[in-house]
Formats: C-alpha cells, structure tokens, sequence
C-alpha cells in the first residue's frame, strides 16, 4: 500500500499544479481564434481545431492498446494455467 502512494504522489501533485493555468489558457485561445476569423484567417481556428481532436482521441487510443496487451496476457495466463492443470490430472 505504501508503495502505490509513494508512485500516485507526484503524478497526483503534478496535476493538481497543473489544473489552474491550464484553465486560464481558453480565454486566450478564443480570442486569438475570435480576432483571426475577422480578419479573415481561417488557418489558427483549423489549427486549434486540429489539436482538440487529437487532445481528445489520444487518451481512448491509450486504453484500447493497454486493454489489448492486458487482454492477450491474461487469455496466455489462462491457458498456461489449463496446460498445469491438464499436465497435473
């Protein structure tokens, strides 16, 4: 148990710290993005755009390949322990 702590501690600390600037950064965002549209550059909002949506499919990409990997371990972790048991009768 002390051992986990001690591997959440600083990722939790790190997001923590993290959170308020991070918050601060869409007011900003809007109003370059808001100042470009009406001068008539479109190439900073496709941009932003473009970012968001790798954002935001990066972390169900993440899960799906550790969900894969867990899943063929533990199907191998299964037959092996069928072949003990077979070999054992």
């Amino acid at each position: 148990m002390n051992k986990m702590i001690k591997y959440l501690a600083l990722p939790c600390l790190m997001l923590l710290t993290s959170i308020i600037p991070a918050a601060a950064q869409c007011a900003m965002c809007r109003a370059t993005v808001e100042n470009n549209v009406s001068n008539g550059e479109i190439g900073i909002g496709a941009g932003l755009n473009f970012g968001i949506l790798y954002l935001f499919v990066m972390p169900y990409i993440l899960i799906s390949v550790v969900g894969y990997f867990w899943y063929k371990r533990s199907k191998a972790n299964a037959k092996a322990e069928a072949n003990k048991r077979h070999v054992a009768f």
